[in-house]
């Protein structure tokens, strides 16, 4: 078991244990008990009543957070021709093929790439270095697209994506502790309206079985899942 220091043991001894808490409250906790000299971040881990280890169960999709993600997100557009000028316009940070030579030689200053269909095959040869990674465009997480110019701005605005992993968690940010309780509290539910719409038609019995939130070094608190009953 891992060993906590003082601010966590007394960050965590100051949480409500009688019951579990609506998301307002629960957020609004985790901002009181953030101790770190740095801007945490907020993150969501939601267990899902799913078996990942089957493909019609594996819960994968995208989310615009409302209010960002409070990081500065870094855009590589692989595009050529109208499609470059399209992504240059929506504000991407490095635009072209010329950074697929790049990326082989180790480059990977950026934190999501966006590529459009009729350069996938000059794009595939990256898998082996972006996979890992979980940077490779793909059309699942509408990152290989023909509308570059919305995909941009959206992971501008914050979009993220999510997967559940093998123990059947989705993790997710959804925001940092220096925003507002509103912008958590609105990213938060776009998160958990995401993973309500992307619950698998194979799923049986309840579907939102815990919802914890915490920041970088603090505790959990636990918030109530009966409250996303119409997931079950």
């Amino acid at each position: 078991m891992p060993r906590h220091g003082k601010q966590y043991r007394d960050a965590a001894d100051t949480i409500e244990t009688s019951g579990r808490m609506e998301p307002r409250p629960a957020l609004e906790r985790v901002k009181e008990m953030a101790f770190a000299k740095f801007d945490e971040t907020v993150d969501a881990a939601v267990r899902l009543g799913v078996d990942p280890r089957h493909a019609d169960q594996v819960v994968r999709g995208t989310v615009v957070l409302p209010s960002g993600t409070g990081r500065t997100v870094r855009v590589l557009a692989l595009v050529q021709g109208d499609k470059a000028k399209e992504a240059e316009a929506a504000g991407a940070d490095f635009v072209g093929l010329d950074h697929v030579a790049r990326i082989e030689e180790g480059w990977l200053d950026f934190d999501v790439a966006i590529a459009s269909p009729d350069v996938m095959k000059d794009v595939a040869k990256l898998g082996r270095v972006l996979g890992p990674r979980g940077l490779m465009p793909t059309p699942k997480a509408g990152t290989v697209t023909m509308d570059v110019g919305q995909a941009v701005k959206e992971a501008k605005a914050g979009k993220i994506e999510f997967r559940v992993d093998k123990t059947g968690c989705v993790h997710a940010p959804v925001g940092k502790v220096s925003f507002e309780l509103d912008a958590l509290v609105k990213n938060f539910d776009a998160l958990m309206e995401a993973l309500i719409r992307n619950k698998p038609s194979a799923a049986k019995g309840t579907y939102i079985k815990s919802v914890t939130v915490s920041s970088t070094m603090g505790p959990g608190v636990s918030i109530d899942p009966n409250l996303y009953r119409r997931a079950r």
